[in-house]
């Protein structure tokens, strides 16, 4: 289950995810493919999160260097399309400058959720997905009927399905939490608890941005619809259109 696309256009032009997008496809570029092992090893040690190091007093400047690093190409790949996704319209109602405070506070935070989860911990942790879970939460709580396409795939069963953002991102969200409580925190793998946790700091941050739209009233004037006319696409395992831009 993956998802593709959504149908809620965004209403300018989203500098801040294209820079977002480049800085890490940018960062992986430079030590993918090192032929040296030492130096790869020393970019992960020096600029990943390792909560053991936290623990001791060292290592703060890494709740922002990790979230610029990737395991490899399919952990950068699914955390840049979820970012394409979702976060082109949460940049569109913050504006650009908050939308990228907002962003990197989700990821810090999420960090600071991985490290109380397992402080002594001496794994290396990266990747943007605390921060793009931030978004997710966001989108959530602004736009909880948009529709999101997903594309499922099981062995020679190809489809794409639209369904309500509450229900993709909160399957997301519960998966998150089944893998925190059966996995161990102090080993490597998924950090499931970075996720929800970042998952949860966006929702809350995006709190009085919702108020002032009119929180309830909000929901009931849009019936937690985008405000303003979806993108429609002929549903195909086949052909997937490009969202247009307005």
């Amino acid at each position: 289950m993956l998802p593709i696309r959504d149908h809620n256009p965004s209403g300018r032009t989203p500098y801040v995810v294209y820079a977002l997008m480049a800085l890490n496809i940018g960062v992986y570029l430079t030590y993918i493919g090192q032929p040296d092992q030492v130096v790869l090893r020393n970019v992960f040690i020096d600029w990943a999160l390792i909560p053991a190091r936290l623990s001791q007093g060292g290592g703060f400047e890494t709740l922002v260097t990790s979230t610029f690093l990737h395991g490899g190409l399919m952990h950068l790949a699914g955390n840049m399309l979820f970012l394409w996704i979702f976060g082109d319209n949460l940049e569109d109602e913050m504006g650009h400058f908050r939308f990228l405070a907002f962003y990197m506070a989700c990821g810090v935070g999420a960090g600071l959720v991985h490290y109380l989860a397992a402080p002594l911990s001496p794994v290396p942790t990266v990747g943007a997905s605390g921060a793009i879970a931030g978004v997710m939460g966001a989108y959530l709580l602004l736009f909880p009927k948009a529709r999101v396409d997903i594309l499922i795939i099981l062995v020679i069963f190809v489809r794409i399905l639209s369904v309500p953002a509450w229900l993709m991102l909160g399957l997301w969200l519960g998966m998150q939490f089944i893998g925190g409580l059966g996995a161990d925190p102090n080993g490597g793998g998924v950090a499931y608890w970075a996720h929800a946790g970042g998952f949860m700091i966006g929702l809350a941050l995006t709190v009085p941005l919702w108020l002032r739209r009119g929180g309830p009233g909000f929901w009931s004037r849009t019936h937690g619809q985008p405000p303003h006319p979806e993108v429609r696409y002929k549903l195909s395992a086949s052909r997937i259109p490009r969202v247009p831009r307005r």
